[in-house]
């Protein structure tokens, strides 16, 4: 054991979470575990802001809308799962569109996004959005160039409209790099639990990844605009990250901090 422990260090080891976060992994790593411990304080303090800014939307009749985007593997339904997991589910939704059908196929493009949008003192989290079409079908070829361009000119009227309309609107990409991501995709394949996540497009992300910054890079300079900006999080670190996107997502929505919850 390290001597140079503090009280409070041995106190958080001590703890039911802080023995099992100690012993639940090899090789034994007391730095490991005091920061295990330290990022489920931290989060369970976020999680009581989370409910408060909830409790304020459902008051308020506001509506709240935060997108996710990044590379396949970011960790964004892990975050998600975390902003979630306290707050009253009869208020909020998760949306993860699948394939659009042939009927979606012949309409305005953000018509299937535009039934999703939150109603009074709701908050809506998209595990992906509209922005697929900014980077996922351009490179996968699954848009034309045409149908690519067509919503490059509209997507920040679009957004601005959401805004004008009084809709809260955060957009957050998860950022990681590509060692990080093969890393992932071989824990992924290893795991019987987890092996159903791993897609066609996965397979190919690692070879498209030039082609994915390209068009990521083209979509932060067209619709990084002040009136509707991205929010990076550097997502290597997966604690870290949902930490940090849970202090953004309570940063961006002037929320009443003093609310009795």
């Amino acid at each position: 054991m390290d001597n140079n422990l503090s009280p409070s260090d041995i106190k958080k080891l001590n703890s039911n979470r802080g023995l099992l976060a100690l012993l639940s992994k090899e090789p034994l790593s007391v730095e490991k575990a005091l920061r295990y411990v330290n990022y489920q304080r931290k989060l369970k303090k976020l999680q009581v802001e989370l409910i408060r800014l909830q409790t304020w939307a459902i008051q308020n009749e506001e509506r709240i809308i935060v997108v996710f985007q990044g590379r396949d593997a970011a960790g964004k339904g892990g975050a998600i799962r975390r902003v979630t997991e306290r707050i009253n589910p009869r208020f909020m939704r998760i949306v993860a569109l699948p394939k659009p059908t042939k009927d979606e196929q012949s309409q305005w493009y953000f018509q299937r996004y535009v039934e999703q949008l939150p109603k009074a003192g709701e908050m809506v989290f998209f595990d992906r959005s509209w922005y697929n079409r900014a980077v996922v079908e351009p490179v996968n070829n699954f848009c034309t160039q045409e149908e690519y361009n067509t919503f490059m000119n509209q997507v920040n009227d679009f957004e601005r409209m959401i805004l004008e309309s009084g809709i809260h609107l955060v957009k957050i990409y998860m950022s990681i790099s590509k060692k990080e991501q093969a890393k992932r995709f071989a824990e992924i394949k290893s795991d019987p639990l987890k092996q159903w996540k791993m897609t066609k497009l996965d397979e190919k992300a690692q070879d498209l990844w030039d082609q994915y910054t390209e068009y990521k890079n083209a979509m932060f300079a067209k619709t990084n605009t002040l009136l509707s900006p991205w929010k990076i999080i550097r997502a290597n670190r997966k604690t870290e990250a949902r930490i940090n996107v849970i202090n953004h997502i309570l940063k961006s929505i002037p929320y009443d901090k003093d609310l009795e919850i």
